[in-house]
């Protein structure tokens, strides 16, 4: 077994695969087919960080904490990837710029600029719903009991 493994409780591929649950909200709202207010929108947001909760519950990794929180830097690398990917649809075109005395600054520096927020500003969205979602497992793992071991997995 790796030392991530050991550490983590979980391979990178099924990190990654929990991290993609939260990518379809996403994907839906960049492109205006989720309206912010709504049930399918509050489902898409909340079920995913549950959904790691229950894994963590499930498989009761060493470090709750830190396996959820890299399960949420992996989302703020699908937040940050997908807005890029998405960008010109999201914003029908027209790209934002800087205001106020920056306002004169090369567009190409601003798209740069705006850009770049938005991508780090993705990555730490993501990293702290990783925290937050795992302090909540972290927290959980020492009030909820275990599942029993069964025999025949004590062989394994």
């Amino acid at each position: 077994m790796s030392r991530p493994r050991r550490m983590l409780g979980f391979s990178w591929p099924v990190l990654v695969g929990l991290a993609a649950l939260a990518a379809p909200r996403l994907v839906l709202h960049d492109l205006g087919v989720v309206e912010e207010d709504s049930l399918v929108n509050g489902l898409l947001v909340f079920l995913p960080p549950l959904c790691w909760i229950a894994a963590v519950l499930w498989q009761r990794p060493p470090r709750p904490f830190v396996t959820v929180l890299v399960i949420g830097a992996l989302y703020g690398v699908f937040l940050a990837a997908g807005h890029q990917l998405l960008w010109d649809t999201a914003f029908d075109g027209v790209t934002p710029t800087l205001g106020g005395n920056l306002a004169d600054v090369d567009p190409t520096v601003q798209r740069g600029v705006v850009r770049g927020a938005a991508a780090v500003s993705s990555l730490v969205t993501g990293t702290i719903v990783g925290a937050v979602t795992g302090a909540v497992a972290a927290l959980l793992c020492r009030v909820v009991a275990a599942r029993p071991e069964r025999p025949d997995e004590a062989d394994r």
